[in-house]
């Protein structure tokens, strides 16, 4: 299969055609189904004469090319529906009635906040285009609207409110938000991507518009992306303000599967400018070695990794509520713990004994109620040993107290 990706160097084109390349060269395996041959990549700076070429061999075309802001609101229409004519003219030429996907969006309802827009008004007569030349000539023609985009590679400073925003707070910059309670339906490009690639094995969704809302139909005119999310620009500041101060607090924020936050998250990052891509840990040392907070998370506990040099012994404490998990990745070591108190015979109970190295990696477990520590086995290496506790550490409440475990 031979596909065509008209805006490939924009920011939807752009997601698309890596993913389009992945399953081309295999990388990608969950879409068993798809066989791509060729991904043809045509954008503003692609030589004129190569669209003819183009479409004449491609099996699928992704519309993605449009104009969003441009010096004069007379070029809306001669980009999005200039040259959206010229795409159907080609494909008509070569007698090429393969599937044609279009980026519409949903200011093409020219309802509400979007009544004379002038780029909607260009879209609304690109989507009419597209219809009639599925009339005339049969071809599968799938129509999205799209509403808010966002996700990595996105332009700041352009026409997305959330890439100029995470670019911004990710650069101490400052960002300008008039009504923080304007609600925006956003839209996340893997979702996207995810949607388009449906489409191109035949499994889009369909709609129809009641308003600005889509509303599912199996036979419905217009297609659309199942998932968004709507969210305020307050609520979307307050987030990356939050992911802002992460290496500070080094507290990690609920990011739920599928939530919105875990892809603003994700979006945030790919704007990180080199100099915040690596910041310091404290390490708290001492001739013993190192102790490092990792990540902390509001509702998992904290992560942490502990060094310690040859021949010491560490720990020596346990814990009413507390229970954490101990693993050596690198080094040989010997983790002892002892439940506290003693037996029904008066004795201390029996010391259960651990021997952990990084060539083996496992998980102890530190049990409530059970005195614990590690010892360095070696004589010349360090023991590296990651840990997490169930609670990050608060020190009004530490909930540690100091036992050997065996004398």
């Amino acid at each position: 299969m031979n596909i065509l990706v008209t805006g490939a160097a924009g920011f939807v084109g752009k997601n698309l055609c890596q993913s389009l390349k992945n399953i081309q060269q295999n990388k990608d395996r969950t879409h068993p189904g798809l066989q791509i041959d060729e991904v043809y990549e045509y954008d503003i700076q692609t030589a004129p004469e190569l669209l003819d070429t183009y479409c004449r061999q491609a099996d699928f075309v992704f519309h993605l090319a449009g104009v969003n802001r441009p010096k004069d609101t007379a070029e809306f229409m001669t980009g999005n529906f200039g040259f959206s004519s010229t795409l159907l003219d080609t494909l008509k030429k070569h007698n090429n009635h393969c599937p044609v996907m279009l980026s519409s969006s949903i200011q093409a309802t020219l309802l509400g906040r979007f009544a004379g827009s002038e780029y909607g008004r260009s879209k609304l007569a690109g989507e009419e285009l597209f219809f009639d030349y599925g009339e005339e000539t049969g071809a599968r023609v799938l129509v999205y609207r799209f509403p808010n985009l966002f996700g990595k590679w996105c332009r700041p400073n352009y026409n997305s409110a959330v890439a100029t925003f995470c670019n911004n707070i990710a650069s101490d910059l400052p960002i300008q938000v008039n009504d923080p309670a304007v609600e925006l339906e956003l839209l996340y490009i893997d979702d996207l991507v995810k949607e388009l690639l449906s489409a191109l094995e035949g499994k889009e969704h369909h709609c129809e518009f009641e308003g600005v809302e889509a509303v599912p139909r199996e036979a419905g005119r217009f297609c659309y992306v199942p998932i968004t999310h709507k969210v305020t620009l307050g609520e979307i500041v307050d987030l990356l303000e939050l992911f802002k101060k992460q290496p500070e607090t080094l507290i990690m924020p609920e990011i739920p599967d599928n939530s919105f936050a875990k892809k603003l998250y994700s979006t945030y990052l790919s704007y990180l400018p080199e100099r915040k891509a690596k910041f310091a840990l404290k390490m708290n040392c001492d001739d013993r070695g190192s102790f490092t907070e990792l990540l902390k998370t509001a509702g998992c506990g904290q992560f942490s990794v502990n060094i310690s040099k040859p021949g010491i012994t560490k720990g020596q404490h346990w814990h009413h509520s507390k229970w954490e998990f101990f693993i050596v990745v690198s080094g040989h070591g010997l983790i002892q713990e002892r439940k506290i108190g003693l037996d029904e015979n008066g004795q201390p109970y029996p010391v259960l004994n651990f021997e952990v190295s990084g060539d083996k990696i496992e998980a102890v477990h530190m049990l409530p109620g059970y005195t614990h520590n590690i010892i360095n086995l070696s004589e010349t290496e360090n023991l590296v040993t990651v840990m997490w506790a169930n609670e990050s550490f608060d020190p009004a409440r530490p909930d540690t107290f100091f036992e050997i475990v065996e004398e």
